[in-house]
């Protein structure tokens, strides 16, 4: 005589079965998720409203129209466009930003790699790696006076030691020649340091034990840099110049404090010409539309070298 089971018939699905629907629990937590998640996006993306996609969206309007704050805006079409176009200025300025841009990233770029390159190899101190982010703490304003000071044509500490050396005093920030691939090394000196961490962030990603398989094959530290350290960096590296070009195409503080434009227009760079026309001549319309201009090369800059750099993919398999 065989005795019935009393225990409950198993709830887990047989094979190739629908799967069991969520309860009413889960559902109503999975919805009460929702407001609380809501809760804490909503100051970071009050901000990205208010602080960035608004003024965009304004600045783009204002593209269009003649605005100098006294009136209110008046609809001209594409003509800050037009103008734009056929402003020397506006392209002389641009040249002075591209010059600046090529010399700023290619020696940080270099300068960083190299030091990264030291940190992981050598020391992993985190007290030397504070040491090397140091500059970056100091504003752009304040490192900017400070480089003012010290590359002073007649009291300045830089031309101090360049006049003991039997040279004759150079006007670092006073002559055509020197003043823009001066303020380039200026910030080149303030940002080389967290450039330098990012780069090193992505050393630490890569496995030791390819090092360690390529020293047995022989491999010298330099064929290990070009063939190793190299190519896995590249995602990272890739990222990093994305950031460093937008951030060069910016610049504006370290030229207002040391500079302001001169001389002879030879640091005017795109952003200070912006901020003329803005803030000096009260032509919002078209300081806009050179805006709507910056942001357009950029776009079209970072999209380029995603693509190039392959930035989205990595040899780490």
């Amino acid at each position: 005589m065989t005795v019935a089971s009393s225990s409950p018939p198993s709830r887990l699905p047989l094979s190739g079965a629908e799967p069991l629907e969520p309860t009413k629990k889960g559902r109503a937590r999975a919805r009460g998720d929702g407001p609380v998640a809501a809760l804490f996006i909503a100051p970071a993306m009050l901000g990205f409203l208010v602080f960035l996609l608004w003024p965009t969206l304004r600045g783009v309007y204002l593209s269009f129209t003649r605005f100098n704050l006294l009136t209110p805006p008046q609809w001209v079409g594409l003509d800050n466009y037009v103008r734009m176009v056929n402003d020397p200025i506006f392209w002389d300025s641009l040249t002075v930003t591209v010059e600046y841009v090529v010399i700023n990233i290619g020696v940080q770029t270099v300068a960083a790699l190299a030091i990264a390159v030291l940190l992981q190899r050598l020391t992993r101190s985190a007290l030397l790696r504070g040491i090397v982010l140091t500059p970056y703490l100091m504003s752009n304003v304040v490192a900017g006076l400070v480089w003012l000071w010290i590359l002073d044509t007649q009291l300045g500490i830089g031309n101090e030691i360049v006049g003991a050396l039997g040279v004759d005093r150079i006007p670092f920030l006073a002559d055509e020649t020197w003043a823009i691939p001066t303020i380039a090394l200026i910030n080149v000196w303030r940002h080389v340091g967290y450039t330098a961490l990012l780069i090193f962030a992505g050393l630490q990603a890569i496995p030791d034990d390819v090092y360690e398989a390529a020293r047995v094959d022989g491999a010298s530290e330099w064929r290990m840099f070009w063939r190793i350290t190299m190519p896995l960096l590249r995602p990272v590296l890739a990222v990093v110049l994305i950031m460093t070009v937008i951030g060069s195409f910016q610049v504006f503080d370290t030229v207002a404090v040391t500079t302001a434009g001169g001389p002879a227009n030879a640091t005017n760079v795109l952003q200070y010409y912006i901020y003329g026309s803005a803030f000096g001549r009260f032509q919002f319309g078209y300081a806009s539309a050179m805006s709507v201009a910056l942001l357009v090369v950029l776009s079209a800059i970072t999209v380029l070298q995603y693509r190039l750099t392959r930035a989205g993919r990595s040899d780490l398999g």
